[in-house]
């Protein structure tokens, strides 16, 4: 295990540093998917580590440390993540670890992370994540559970009643449908009809079609990535009355660019981050939101995504707990991020706790609406 270093004050740190005395490096090590099908969500995630890594040192670092990020592209692969958290706790010998796009390359770690008691701030969906809670698992996006709660009370709001889902057969997909399943009936909802497609399906009219001919006012749909743009296009096509719901795997702007035309009215609870400019003065999201927009689209020459804020979050809670704690070693950073609060972050404003790994709830949504090829804030 490494051994935490003591804290040197910033001003010394960097004295010694001058004359070639450097402060050791906090490790921050990371796994994520910048290559394969979730390659649009990792993307993003590297790219914001390494930006404000750098702009991080650039002001002097964390206690006087310079941070050090150490970070394999998993290819989208539950196996590739395993053996890279290995590497990451064995020969890295990271302080924390920030990672995991996907729910399967997070779940497949946790035992890992766990035995090695090194903090461990997940950047995926699924509620199983920190739902049961364990010791040294966070996460920052919104939960799917959570995601199905806003569509859900949106639904009720609009007066429907009978709704349909479909979702495809990964490890978010089927922890969305069966969360939106449970909670349908505490919504006043029946579901008529639920339909699964597999992975690497490319048309699921056949899906649509049942739930069509099931009589539906509105459809949930949990899934994420090039399904997204495939069930909106397959669900225009058929013309399906009623409205297409998605969850907050869709929050991208290539989901609308991949959509096209069929994404005009589609609905889904997304972070404030993508509606930075549209939220009221007095939001307290609004600037934090437009300043890493802006650092951001500056760095990069792109469109900022929900998935890219996921990272963002994860850093600077981390970053938090490092200097509330005042070390940067594990069990005290552990038990800094369990004590964060009020924490503005493009996510939400986190209120973690022992018995809440997260420290969001479904107000830390706005629900968004696609018109004329961009993101409508509603509420």
């Amino acid at each position: 295990m490494r051994k935490a270093f003591p804290v040197v004050a910033g001003a010394l740190a960097f004295a010694l540093a001058g004359v070639g005395q450097a402060a050791e490096p906090i490790k921050i090590g990371s796994f994520l998917a910048v290559t394969g099908p979730a390659a649009f969500l990792g993307d993003p995630e590297k790219k914001t580590l390494e930006l404000y890594v750098e702009k991080i040192n650039a002001e002097g670092g964390v206690l006087g440390h310079p941070l050090e990020l150490v970070l394999y592209d998993t290819g989208t692969s539950a196996k590739n993540a395993v053996t890279y958290v290995k590497r990451l706790l064995e020969q890295d010998e990271v302080d924390a670890i920030i990672g995991g796009t996907t729910t399967g390359e997070t779940m497949a770690v946790i035992k890992l992370v766990e035995k090695a008691e090194r903090p461990f701030i997940s950047l995926a969906g699924a509620s199983v994540i920190i739902d049961p809670v364990k010791k040294w698992v966070f996460k920052t996006p919104h939960t799917d559970r959570m995601a199905v709660e806003k569509v859900y009370a949106d639904m009720k709001k609009e007066g429907i009643t009978e709704i349909g889902l479909i979702g495809g057969s990964g490890g978010f997909d089927k922890s969305c449908l069966k969360n939106a399943e449970e909670l349908a009936g505490s919504y006043g909802l029946t579901i008529k009809a639920a339909e699964q497609y597999g992975k690497g399906d490319t048309d699921m009219t056949p899906q649509l079609t049942k739930i069509r001919n099931a009589g539906v006012e509105a459809v949930l749909f949990c899934g994420f990535g090039a399904a997204s743009a495939i069930v909106t296009k397959n669900y225009a096509q058929l013309g399906i009355e009623g409205r297409l719901y998605h969850n907050h795997g869709s929050c991208s702007k290539r989901f609308i660019e991949g959509a096209g035309e069929a994404a005009e009215g589609v609905r889904l609870p997304c972070a404030a981050l993508v509606v930075a400019d549209q939220l009221p003065e007095d939001d307290p999201q609004r600037e934090v939101g437009l300043a890493y927009i802006k650092a951001y689209e500056e760095a990069y020459g792109e469109d900022v995504s929900t998935f890219g804020g996921h990272a963002y979050d994860a850093l600077f809670l981390l970053v938090d707990a490092m200097e509330r704690a005042g070390t940067a070693d594990p069990a005290e950073v552990r038990d800094a991020l369990e004590q964060t609060r009020n924490f503005i972050g493009v996510d939400g404003i986190f209120n973690m706790s022992p018995e809440d790994h997260l420290g969001l709830g479904p107000e830390a949504f706005k629900m968004l609406e696609v018109r004329g090829g961009t993101w409508k804030y509603l509420y």
